[in-house]
């Protein structure tokens, strides 16, 4: 019973991955027919995947130079996030003057600011980065910030009582209460900074998905295009599964299961 239990376990993870895929290929397929799409428009599924074998090569290698300004943009946000929230928490002359400009720069257009971080960092690695970080800058600091602030009151209590020091509630209390408020943040970075990887790249670069996917659009190769946006889904899904996995790991040790 139990390897039955389990089996139709693994069955029904398995469905929830493929069925949505059927559907999709399914629309996709029927979007084609029915419309009569000719292939510089919308070239069919099993084109894509031909395209995506054939340039294997090339796709890979602009592939991994994408993946790195991502985990890159991530990890520095991540960084720079925690240290801002924890600032902010921590005093509340920060929270004054700076928490409003943090929301302020939430009204700016940020796609806009990818041309101006082109002029300042070039064309390379590091406008691509610049732009991941400012994506994901905003959603890590407010997740783990507003996290921060929600700590267990009779906790908070407790330590006022025993005379602990602002910084030993904080590292005691504070931040391991707001420990799934951090994780929460990541998993978006992870959906949100391939997004802003992409964006510096439509704006000046010489490698990455961005730029192959404006190089195979001015040359009329929709099939390429397509095989790029592919493998930046799959990549921007395994991101998410791949932190989602870690938090839970993370998270699981934390409460000692």
């Amino acid at each position: 019973m139990r390897l039955k239990m389990g089996q139709m376990g693994r069955i029904g993870r398995v469905g929830r991955i493929v069925l949505p895929v059927l559907v999709v290929v399914g629309l996709w397929y029927g979007v084609i027919g029915l419309w009569d799409m000719p292939r510089f428009i919308l070239p069919s599924p099993g084109q894509v995947i031909l395209t995506l074998y054939d340039s294997r090569v090339v796709i890979t290698e602009n592939a991994v130079v994408t993946m790195g300004e991502v985990l890159a943009g991530i990890a520095l946000g991540a960084f720079l996030g925690g240290l801002s929230a924890i600032g902010l928490a921590m005093s509340p002359l920060a929270r004054t003057l700076f928490r409003p400009l943090l929301v302020l720069t939430q009204a700016l257009p940020v796609f806009a600011l990818a041309p101006i971080l082109t002029l300042w960092f070039g064309y390379g690695f590091g406008s691509k980065v610049a732009m991941a970080l400012l994506i994901i800058y905003f959603p890590v600091t407010s997740a783990f910030y507003d996290a921060l602030m929600r700590a267990p009151a009779d906790w908070l209590a407790l330590a006022r009582i025993m005379g602990a020091t602002p910084l030993n509630v904080m590292w005691h209390i504070r931040i391991p209460a707001a420990l799934p408020g951090f994780l929460s943040g990541l998993r978006l970075a992870a959906v949100y900074a391939p997004i802003g990887a992409i964006i510096g790249e439509w704006v000046g670069a010489s490698k990455g998905l961005g730029y192959l996917m404006l190089l195979a659009n001015g040359r009329a190769k929709t099939d390429l295009m397509f095989a790029a946006v592919l493998v930046l889904a799959l990549f921007t899904l395994g991101l998410y599964k791949a932190i989602d996995a870690l938090s839970d790991e993370i998270l699981r040790r934390r409460e000692g299961r």
